[in-house]
């Protein structure tokens, strides 16, 4: 009867110490190898390098940004426009190893400082940034049927108005 009740008490004092090292070892390597991703859920002002082609003058632009773990939605909207569109989030993308890459669907005339109709169609579209530096942001413009990429620095809303707060 003893020799029944040792065997049984190492084997339950074997199993608890057993799982206590593996919960201790997933632990540590969480800590150690697991990172959230950068939040970048924010308003963006984008500053074109240069205007689009066939555009007299090109808009500052918000690019507005929901983020879910790597996961984004977007939008891209002049800076004298609401921000309650029906295009919403018009951009999905993902955020990896600190860059960023939109693409969807978007009127161009947002880009050009112009009234856009209804019947105007979408353009497909594909923003990248490098999340490097967290006040200016360099990044590329992709639009279909425009040849070249259109380079912006963007700078986040918190940021700017920050520096505007200090400068008083």
């Amino acid at each position: 009867m003893n020799y029944s009740n040792f065997k049984s008490l190492a084997f339950y004092g074997l199993t608890i110490a057993s799982v206590l090292l593996l919960f201790k070892t997933v632990t540590v390597y969480g800590e150690n190898n697991l990172k959230a991703p950068a939040k970048v859920s924010r308003s963006y002002r984008l500053t074109l390098a240069e205007n689009l082609p066939n555009c007299k003058k090109s808009d500052t632009l918000i690019l507005n940004i929901e983020q879910s773990g790597i996961y984004l939605n977007a939008s891209v909207s002049p800076t004298n426009t609401n921000a309650n569109t029906d295009e919403k989030y018009s951009l999905i993308g993902i955020l990896r190893n600190q860059q960023l890459n939109l693409s969807g669907k978007v009127n161009s005339s947002s880009f050009c400082n112009i009234r856009h109709s209804q019947n105007e169609p979408l353009n497909s579209v594909t923003i990248q940034m490098q999340l490097v530096n967290r006040g200016s942001i360099p990044g590329q413009l992709t639009f279909n049927g425009i040849p070249q990429t259109l380079k912006f620095t963007a700078v986040s809303e918190k940021v700017q108005e920050s520096q505007k707060s200090n400068s008083h």
